[in-house]
Parts: C-alpha cells; structure tokens; sequence
C-alpha cells in the first residue's frame, strides 16, 4: 500500500531527481524518488537468492562423471561463482544453495561462501527433488520475497529492475525472458503486456508465439511455495501453469547476455563467448 506525501527539496537535488526520469525504466518524478529510497534502504532487490544446483548434469558427460556442475570452470572460476558474481553486483549477498549430486564436493569446495564474499548455506537434496522440489525444503528460510535461479547457465541481468517490475505488478513470480533467433529446444512465452499466459513447449519456429524463453532466474513470493507438491516438482510444469491461470505470472525481457551450458556444445560456446559480470 502506497500513501501521499508532501516533501521540501533543495532545487539542484530535484534537478538531479529529475534527470533520472526516461518515461520507462524511471517513469515520474514520484517514481524517481521512490526508487532511490528503495535504493538507499537496501530493498532495491530481494535480499535472499536460491541456486538450484542438484541436478547430475548427464548431457555435459564425461566432465561430469568426477566434477559436479556447479564446480565446471568457466575463464577461470566455477560456474556457480558466476552466479556469485552477479548477485552481489546488485547487493544480494544471502545465498541458498540447494545441492544433491555430489553435494559433499559443492559444500566442500564453498563451504560457508566467506571466501567468495557471500554468506552462504545449504539444502541438501537426498533425493533428486527437480527445480521446485528444493523451495519446499527451504520454506522456513525463505519468508520475503526471493529470488532462485538454475545453476546450469550463465546470464547478466538488472535485477534491481526486474525487481521494479515485480513489485509494480502485485506479481507472484517474475520469470527473467531472454531472446533466442531458434527458439524451437524451449518453452516460449507467450504474453499479454507484460503478463505470461503461458509457455508454449519446444514449438516449431515458425509457430513460436515469441522468441522469449525462460531464462532460469526468477523472482518469487514466498506464497508460490505453497503450491508445489511433495517430492520431485519442477517450477516450469508443476507451479507456473498455475500461476498464469492466476494471472500472477510475469515476465522480464532482458537484453544482457545468456549462455545455457546445459550439454558440451552449449558449455563449449560459453567458453567462447561469455564476457563475465562487469
């Protein structure tokens, strides 16, 4: 809930206020200021993120026979440090990670996330538990409004505004959308404004609704934990259907770079092509 006030500004503070302003990212002066309270208190961004790193990554064999994936090296540091990076860029330095496949080598290698500037913990999957599966385990945990995010690719988002929009909307998740030429291997967006009322399964190319795909970052309400089901669960099957019935499923298009290292081809030409988090 908003309310009205009435502030007293120095004039040459407004004019820099004012200079925020495009119409789009900073739509008002009202908004403008807004923002940089948000900005200044910290609640620019959620304050907790969950990397879903659990999965055997079977397609990226033989590397994965001996070396789980969040500790593939990717220019120099683990895939999931990555990650790290792009968090705290945007002050997210809470990090839940959810771990399963060779968990003892991940928690090993990161232990309590001091070493990489983040304070990190775990949730540990005794059985595969899919990408909705490990929220559950962590429902205790996660009582604000979170953010999780697959283990398995690399990507540069603003979160701080794909935060803005989440808010702006009352969503009750916000799936970060980026732009592919093929879209045919994914689940495509298909939208109304900025609301998904659905993905649209591995569709022929000329018959995609969008070239939006899920990009694997998401901002989530801890109400959507509620409406996973026991055991293995996955978000994009079990949990966003239902909330595009709701009409509470958002998407972020982003324009920053994204590399799904899901399979050795993938993995490959983000060694490539990856510039990092700057």
């Amino acid at each position: 809930m908003k309310e009205r006030v009435t502030l007293t500004i120095d004039k040459d503070i407004l004019k820099k206020v004012d200079s925020k302003i495009n119409g789009f990212k900073v739509k008002n002066r009202s908004h403008a200021i807004e923002l940089l309270l948000l900005k200044a208190f910290g609640a620019n961004v959620p304050s907790k993120a969950v990397i879903l790193a659990g999965g055997k990554g079977t397609r990226l064999r033989p590397i994965t026979y001996e070396i789980p994936k969040a500790l593939i090296p990717v220019h120099g540091k683990t895939l999931t440090e990555h990650l790290f990076d792009l968090l705290k860029k945007h002050g997210v330095g809470e990090i839940i990670m959810a771990v399963g496949h060779m968990k003892e080598k991940i928690i090993a290698h990161y232990t309590d996330g001091s070493k990489f500037g983040i304070n990190l913990s775990y949730l540990e999957e005794n059985e595969p538990l899919g990408t909705a599966g490990p929220l559950k385990l962590g429902r205790e945990l996660l009582t604000e409004t979170f953010i999780a995010s697959n283990g398995d690719e690399l990507k540069n988002i603003d979160i701080e505004e794909m935060y803005n929009l989440h808010r702006e909307k009352s969503a009750l998740a916000t799936i970060a959308l980026t732009t592919i030429d093929d879209p045919s291997m994914y689940g495509v967006a298909r939208l109304s404004g900025s609301r998904i009322l659905e993905f649209v399964e591995k569709p022929q190319k000329e018959e995609a609704p969008s070239n939006l795909i899920n990009s694997g970052f998401y901002i989530l309400e801890p109400e959507v934990i509620n409406l996973i089901p026991d055991g293995f669960s996955l978000l994009e099957k079990d949990v966003f259907p239902k909330l595009a019935k709701m009409g509470r499923l958002f998407g972020y298009p982003f324009s920053g770079q994204w590399f799904d290292t899901g399979n050795i081809e993938r993995y490959e030409r983000a060694l490539k092509e990856w510039k990092g988090i700057k």
